[in-house]
C-alpha cells in the first residue's frame, strides 16, 4: 500500500484564527475560555466556553452566501483554505484524485434550534429553505468540495468526539488503497448555542466552574468537574509520499498507524478497554515504535482522564515506560468532532517545533492521574513520533501515529 504524509496544515479555535497563532497561544499556556458572549445565558446553569470572538464568516464566503452554511461550515472552510494554502500544491492537481474526508460530532445544532423555534412559533412555511443543507455534517464536506473544486472521494465521519481521527484514518484509507492521490481531511464544530451547552449541562457532562472560566478545564487533576465546550476546526492535506516528494513538498510527518474500536458497553460512560484497543490497533499497525509524545483525549471528566492514563499505561507495559502526554482541552475547551483534527494539527507543529504542549491547570494530582502530563509549562524535547487519541460517545474511538521524515 501507498504511503501516506501530511503536507499541509489548516487550525482555528478560540485563541487564533490561524496555525501559528493559536498554535503559539497553545504552546505559551494561555486560555482561551471565556464567559459565553454569543447568546442570553441567564437560565443556563453553565455560561462558559471556548467561543471564537472575532472570526469573520465574510472572510471566507460572500455576503449572500454566509446564510447558506452554518457557523461549523464557515469554520471548516477557514480551516480548509488555509490547509490548502499551507501545502503550495502545484496548478496541475488532479482533482479528479483529489477528495475530501469531513467530520463533525453534531453538526449545524445552531441552525437546527433557530429553525425549530420558527417551526414552533410561525410554522412550518417560516423554515429557511437553506435550513436542510447548511446543517447536514456531509455539507461540511460538500461546501468545501465546491469551493476548492475537489472532486475525489467526498467522505464523511459523523463519530461523536472521535471523527476528526477517524476522518484521517478514512482519508489515510483512500490514498493507500488507490482510490486517490490526495485527500483534505477537515473536522469542524459550532454547538455552543442555548440547546448544545444545555443538552450537555443536562448529562451533567460540563464544568461548572462558571465564576473561574479560565481554570474551568482541568485534565487529568483532582479537582475536575467535567469538560467546557469550545468551538473550531482543523484541517490536513494528505497525500502520497511519491507524490509530495517528486513535486519537493514540505512533510509535516507521515500517518504510519491508526486505530479504531468500540466499547460496546454505554452510551456516555467509556470504559478502559475501548480506548486501550484502538491504540494497540494504531500501535501495531505503526511497527510498535518508540512514542514520544501523546496528545490525549482528555477531556477534563472525572471517567475519561482515568481510563486513557490506565490505558496508556497497559499499553506500554506501566508507568515507567509511557511518553509525556498532555491534553490542549484545558486551553480551547472540547472542540467535539473537531478535537481529533485540530489536535493532530498540534501534534504535527509540536513535532516541527520539538516542543511539548502543556497540561494547565493541574495542582492537584489525581492519585488515578500519575503520568508525565507536562503540567509545569511547555518543554523541548525530540519528537520522532507522535499519537492522538480521540473517544467519543457510543463507545467509538480512534488513535493515529504520526513520524517524522
Amino acid at each position: 500500500m501507498k504511503r501516506v504524509v501530511v503536507t499541509g496544515l489548516g487550525m482555528i479555535n478560540s485563541l487564533g484564527l490561524d496555525k501559528e497563532s493559536s498554535f503559539s497561544a497553545i504552546i505559551d499556556g494561555k486560555c482561551g475560555i471565556r464567559t459565553i458572549e454569543s447568546f442570553d445565558t441567564d437560565k443556563q446553569s453553565v455560561t462558559i466556553a471556548g467561543e471564537i470572538p472575532d472570526f469573520d464568516p465574510l472572510s471566507v464566503l460572500d455576503a449572500k452566501e454566509v446564510k447558506k452554511a452554518d457557523r461549523f461550515i464557515q469554520l471548516g472552510l477557514h480551516a480548509a483554505k488555509e490547509a490548502i494554502s499551507d501545502a503550495k500544491l502545484p496548478e496541475d492537481v488532479d482533482m479528479d484524485r483529489f477528495g475530501v474526508a469531513s467530520a463533525s460530532g453534531i453538526g449545524g445544532l445552531p441552525n437546527i434550534e433557530k429553525n425549530s423555534v420558527v417551526c414552533n412559533t410561525r410554522g412550518p412555511r417560516r423554515i429557511s429553505p437553506f435550513f436542510i443543507p447548511s446543517s447536514l455534517v456531509n455539507m461540511l464536506g460538500g461546501f468545501i468540495s465546491i469551493y476548492e473544486g475537489l472532486k475525489g472521494p467526498n467522505l464523511s465521519s459523523v463519530t461523536a468526539c472521535a471523527a476528526g481521527t477517524h476522518a484521517i484514518g478514512e482519508a489515510a484509507k483512500s490514498i493507500m488503497v488507490g482510490t486517490a492521490d490526495k485527500m483534505l481531511v477537515i473536522g469542524a464544530e459550532s454547538a455552543i448555542c442555548p440547546v448544545g451547552i444545555g443538552g450537555f449541562a443536562a448529562m451533567k457532562a460540563l464544568s461548572t466552574r462558571n465564576d473561574d472560566p479560565q481554570k474551568a478545564s482541568r485534565p487529568f487533576d483532582g479537582d475536575r468537574d467535567g469538560f467546557v465546550m469550545g468551538e473550531g476546526a482543523g484541517a490536513l492535506v494528505l497525500e502520497s509520499y511519491d507524490d509530495a516528494i517528486a513535486r519537493g513538498a514540505t512533510i509535516y510527518g507521515e500517518v504510519i498507524g491508526f486505530g479504531e474500536s468500540g466499547d460496546a458497553n454505554h452510551i456516555t460512560t467509556p470504559t478502559m478497554d475501548g480506548p486501550l484497543r484502538a491504540m494497540k490497533g494504531a500501535y501495531t499497525m505503526a511497527g510498535n515504535p518508540t512514542i514520544d509524545y501523546v496528545n490525549a483525549h482528555g477531556t477534563s471528566t472525572p471517567v475519561n482522564d482515568k481510563n486513557e492514563t490506565a490505558a496508556l499505561k497497559e499499553l506500554m507495559g506501566g508507568a515507567d515506560n509511557c511518553p509525556p502526554m498532555s491534553s490542549i482541552k484545558g486551553q480551547i475547551g472540547h472542540c467535539l468532532g473537531a478535537a481529533g483534527a485540530i489536535e493532530a494539527v498540534v501534534c504535527l507543529m509540536a513535532m516541527r517545533d520539538g516542543v511539548l504542549p502543556p497540561t494547565i491547570n493541574l495542582t492537584n494530582p489525581d492519585e488515578n492521574c500519575d503520568l508525565d502530563y507536562v503540567s509545569t509549562g511547555t518543554r523541548k524535547a525530540e519528537l520522532n513520533v507522535v499519537m492522538s487519541n480521540s473517544f467519543g460517545f457510543g463507545g467509538t474511538n480512534g488513535a493515529v501515529i504520526f513520524k517524522k521524515i
